[in-house]
């Protein structure tokens, strides 16, 4: 508004010294009579400029409908034109009549058709301007409407993807522990016990679809000391933190997938010790986390499993550049999954 106000009072200032200018070439001896003409058309041109402004924002539901707005805007122009006059001509003999001077000027008829025309000129102008400003402020409300429900339906995809997994997850950490009753109870017990961590941080996983990397480092920690319960003596994890990278923002859930994915298509599939290495870096700007084995794969697969199914999917409604997930073949045997994110 600010700016509006300083660029309809450099118009004028701009007129009046384009007026003394005039006056001088001319050879009028008294400078103050385009400073008199000047101030009492800016008067009724402001009252007519604001009184169409607060009527303009009465109308904005017609600005798809450009023809219907200049219709109801210009509507009462027939009556603003003579009011128009009358003000600015009715000051101009006021102050003229306090100089003590007579205000000469061309025959009614010749004045009013000269103003009329310049009047409707301006008017015109006017109402072009007030459409176009008005217009881009509607598109730019438009356009950040939109974005805010982009953003929003992002954030509830995340959300729900986010619920896809934690059936998933709970249905096989509790095999895990159904598997360790009858065998081990005290293994069982103290797996339930890190199962109720895991339930306590998790319980309000849709409000939180994002959490730090240190955070979910704990969380799969969790996960993988049940898991280690359940194939004692047949894996190995190895973790490889950088403490820098702990503060960027992940997916909260993400790193369980991978892990889960090492126990089923490697643990599980060999009785001989498996080995696993989990590590994260933060280097220009990105983030990258690791999850390998040196299990028994030798052939990519050919799709995803629900789990990693569902990372690629969160990762992809994040909507950012450099977010992905790439699957590895490492030699001799064993798979790599690598997690590539942006971390400022």
């Amino acid at each position: 508004m600010r700016k509006l106000l300083l660029l309809w009072a450099s118009i004028w200032v701009l007129m009046l010294l384009l007026g003394v200018q005039e006056s001088l070439w001319s050879g009028r001896p008294h400078l103050w009579q385009p400073v008199v003409d000047y101030a009492t058309a800016a008067i009724p041109a402001t009252l007519l400029v604001i009184l169409q402004a607060r009527r303009g924002c009465r109308y904005d539901h017609l600005l798809q409908q450009p023809m219907s707005w200049f219709l109801h805007m210009w509507r009462w122009m027939p009556l603003q034109m003579p009011a128009y006059f009358a003000l600015m001509y009715g000051l101009r003999l006021g102050i003229y009549a306090v100089l003590g001077q007579p205000l000469r000027h061309a025959p009614w008829g010749e004045l009013l058709a000269y103003e009329g025309t310049k009047f409707l000129l301006f008017f015109g102008l006017f109402s072009g301007v007030h459409f176009g400003l008005r217009s881009y402020r509607a598109w730019v409300e438009e356009r950040l409407h939109s974005a805010q429900q982009a953003n929003l339906a992002r954030r509830t995809q995340l959300m729900q993807l986010t619920q896809q997994l934690q059936p998933h997850f709970l249905f096989n950490t509790l095999n895990t522990v159904s598997s360790l009753i009858h065998t081990d109870p005290e293994a069982a017990d103290h797996t339930l016990t890190r199962l109720a961590t895991l339930l306590r941080t998790t319980t309000d996983v849709s409000q939180h679809p994002e959490q730090t990397l240190g955070e979910e480092i704990e969380l799969l920690r969790a996960y993988a000391d049940i898991m280690e319960q359940r194939f004692a003596g047949r894996v190995e994890i190895h973790w490889n933190i950088e403490p820098a990278a702990s503060a960027c923002m992940v997916p909260t859930l993400c790193l369980q997938p991978l892990l889960e994915n090492c126990f089923r298509h490697g643990v599980e599939q060999r009785s001989a010790m498996i080995r696993i290495w989990i590590a994260a870096v933060r280097a220009s700007g990105a983030l990258e986390i690791k999850v390998e084995d040196d299990g028994p794969a030798t052939v990519l697969p050919t799709r995803y499993g629900v789990g990693l199914g569902n990372l690629e999917s969160r990762l992809s409604a994040r909507d950012e550049q450099g977010a992905q997930l790439e699957l590895a073949l490492r030699q001799p045997t064993g798979l790599r999954v690598t997690v590539s994110l942006p971390c400022a």
